[in-house]
This record gives C-alpha cells, sequence and structure tokens, in this order.
C-alpha cells in the first residue's frame, strides 16, 4: 500500500486511493482499531487525494466524539494540536494557494501559544494577544492582517471545541478585531491612457508589458487567474475568454497551474472587443518568433509571477506620473472603467468579475458608481413644477422662533 503525501490516504495497485485509520484499541479485545474506506460520506468514489484525506479527518473526528476518546482531558499543546489535527483539517477545507497564503498566520499563532497546553489558554492570553497585533509596541500589524490573524485563533480554538479538545473557547469573551475599510487605488481610463504611452512596443519585453497591462485593464480578472491563462483560452473566432483556472506559483520554475479558480462562481466566459483581440493577435505572433508556450503572458515559455507584475505597474505608473497602484487594483480599474465609461449594471460587472451574486460586487465596488446618477440629476430639473399659494393657508399656534411679520427672502 503506497503512502501519499497526506496522512492516512494510500493508493492501491491500480492507483486508487484509500484511507486507512486508527482508531484506538478495543477495550475488551486490546486490539488495535482501524477503519478503511474508498468512498466519501455520500458514497462518492475517491477522485482525488484531497477527498480521500478529507473523509480520514471526518472518519477520526466523528469516532473520538461518538466513543467519548477525544483528547479533552489530554495535555496537548497548541502546536501539537495545530500540527496533528487543526492544519491537516484545514488543508483539506481550503485551495492550496489559500493554504500557502496563511502560513504566515499560523506560525504567528503557533509562535505565540505553541508550548502552552490547548486547555490552559486563558480569556487574558488572547486578550493579550489581540492587544500585541494592534500595539505600537508589539506586532503593530496593519489592521486588515490583525483582523485575519485574531480571527483564524478565535477560529481554531472554536474547532478545539467542536472536537471535544476544549468544553469552551477561551476567545468568546473578547471582542473581535474589525477589518476596517480598505480603499484599493486603481487607473481612471485617462491614467490608463498616460500608463500604455509609456510604453515601447518595438522593444519584445515591452511588448509583454503592454498586453499584460491592457488583458487585466479590459477584462478585470484576477491576477493569477490572468497569469494562468493559456492560448487556447483565447476564442478569436466568437470573441471570448474563458477563464477557468489560476496559477500557484512558488517562483518561476515552481508553479502548478489548477484547474479552479478562487470560487466556485469564478469559472466564468467573458466577451472580448475588437481591441483585445486584435492585441491578442498581434502578440502571439510575435511571442511565437522568440518562444513556444502555452501562457498568454510570458516571453521566454515561463508565466510571469505576481511580483514580476508588480514591479512592472509600478515602473510605468512613476513614468507615466499617475497613481501608484497594486496589481489587484488593475481589476478595481477595469470595474471603474466599465461603471463610469461604459454605464455597466452592477450585473453585467457582477458577471464579468466571476463573483456569485451582485450582492458581492456591490459590497466590494459600491463606491465605484459615483456620479452615475448625475444625468438623473440633471433630467430631474424642471420636472416638478413650483407653483406656490398666493395667500396664507394656516394660522399657526405654539412657540414660532420665527417673527410674524418676516417676510420670505
Amino acid at each position: 500500500m503506497p503512502k501519499t503525501s497526506m496522512k492516512d490516504v494510500f493508493t492501491d495497485s491500480k492507483g486508487h486511493y484509500y484511507f486507512e485509520v486508527s482508531l484506538g484499541t478495543d477495550r475488551v479485545t486490546g486490539k488495535r482499531i482501524r477503519k478503511k474506506g474508498r468512498k466519501t460520506e455520500t458514497g462518492k468514489v475517491f477522485e482525488t487525494l484531497k477527498e480521500a484525506h478529507a473523509e480520514a479527518v471526518r472518519v477520526k473526528n466523528d469516532w473520538l466524539q461518538k466513543h467519548g476518546q477525544g483528547y479533552s482531558n489530554y495535555a496537548i499543546t497548541f502546536e501539537q494540536f495545530m500540527n496533528q489535527v487543526y492544519m491537516p483539517h484545514y488543508r483539506t477545507e481550503v485551495t492550496e494557494n489559500t493554504y500557502e497564503s496563511r502560513q504566515s498566520i499560523l506560525c504567528t499563532l503557533i509562535d505565540r501559544f505553541g508550548s502552552k497546553e490547548l486547555r490552559k489558554i486563558t480569556v487574558n492570553d488572547v486578550q493579550f494577544f489581540r492587544i500585541w497585533l494592534l500595539d505600537r509596541e508589539g506586532a503593530n500589524y496593519a489592521q486588515s492582517y490583525a483582523a485575519m490573524a485574531f480571527g483564524t485563533l478565535k477560529k481554531i480554538l472554536t474547532f478545539a471545541v467542536s472536537l471535544n479538545y476544549l468544553d469552551k473557547s477561551p476567545a468568546q469573551q473578547v471582542k473581535g478585531i474589525s477589518k476596517g475599510t480598505t480603499d484599493v487605488s486603481y487607473w481612471t481610463r485617462s491614467e490608463f491612457e498616460q500608463v500604455i504611452s509609456k510604453i515601447y512596443l518595438a522593444d519584445y519585453y515591452e511588448h509583454l508589458c503592454f498586453v499584460m497591462l491592457w488583458v487585466y485593464y479590459m477584462t478585470g480578472v484576477r491576477v493569477n487567474e490572468g497569469t494562468a491563462l493559456f492560448w487556447n483560452d483565447v476564442d478569436f473566432k466568437n470573441h471570448q475568454l474563458r477563464v477557468h483556472n489560476m496559477l500557484i506559483v512558488r517562483s518561476r520554475n515552481n508553479y502548478t497551474r489548477v484547474n479552479h479558480t478562487k470560487t466556485a462562481d469564478g469559472k466564468r466566459v467573458i466577451a472580448l472587443d475588437d481591441d483585445t483581440l486584435n492585441i491578442l493577435a498581434k502578440w502571439k505572433s510575435r511571442q511565437s518568433e522568440h518562444t513556444t508556450s502555452d501562457f498568454i503572458f510570458s516571453y521566454d515559455g515561463k508565466p510571469m509571477i505576481k511580483s514580476t507584475i508588480g514591479r512592472i505597474v509600478s515602473r510605468y505608473a512613476k513614468a507615466a506620473g499617475v497613481t501608484p497602484i497594486q496589481t489587484k487594483g488593475l481589476r478595481h480599474s477595469h470595474v471603474s472603467f466599465l461603471i463610469n465609461e461604459l454605464n455597466a449594471s452592477v450585473l453585467v460587472v457582477s458577471k464579468r468579475l466571476g463573483h456569485s451574486s451582485p450582492d458581492i460586487t456591490l459590497k466590494y465596488y459600491a463606491h465605484l458608481w459615483h456620479g452615475i446618477d448625475t444625468e438623473l440629476a440633471d433630467e430631474m430639473a424642471g420636472v416638478v413644477q413650483i407653483n406656490l399659494a398666493t395667500s396664507k393657508q394656516f394660522s399657526f399656534n405654539g412657540n414660532q422662533a420665527v417673527s410674524p411679520n418676516a417676510s420670505p427672502r
């Protein structure tokens, strides 16, 4: 039974996944209790390693809760709980990209509480951690990062309660940290025009820079969706772009192109304009003269990475003298372009961005709809006719601050 990279999961001679977990010792016979399976709780045969591991974790946790053999009375430390229980579970609940992006926070929590017994973490410990996250003499993290770190701790302790490691969470009585409001800078159409005016298209690498900036600005794809785009995702005949993948990058030589996007609703097909199609066609022809690559954003066959794109954005923003933005600001720029230049509805914007509903779009981008009621305000003028009374209609009693002899101005 060949082992896999995940605990308790194996493959058989045909390459099929199955799990086998140890559930302790039978108190009567003294024999080890093991459970093996090849299907999920709903009867679905495992198709992936992740599915098999998730089922192994579920079976083990259900057994411990049902038979009262949880670790609620065991002096397990926070670090042991994290490594043995929480992180294997968490890895099955999120994408690999999300899991890797949360490693710094998980390490921070282990550094803070690692050697302390899980059951001995107090309300004061949690409160002092909250203060440390925000205090200038402590970690002094940004509000959003501190909120994420503290929220992660609360989730971990709540999970420990659900598995009977704790009777109650010591974080219940501690106030959470607000994420605050984060304004993401973006480029207006005129600013974007200034940026691309600084690109020298005759240069091969700058040509790629132009194509990347243009596609991100005109489609609103997420950064890791854009870096994952293959040429076969572009339908030149039907004027469409298929967005079905993300690129998880550790380095330019170590990356994974996964068959999903950030959310389940992120898989989508975007309509492309003629300008974008022409720009892509010219780049495809030029790229083929220098290298062979499935990736659209590539000059040497390898995909571009987020940090490189970020430097490109900064370089041209500085050259153009416009607002410096983060790479994700190109997605916001696309939304601003759709709303303020094309008067696009929230339904259209939501579809292009791959949101599950217009509510999500409004939650993050409602502030970009400023000024769209200007024409409406102009049309309102003169619609309501003003014909005032020619004599007094009422006699007011009571305390009146205005003198009865005062005349209207």
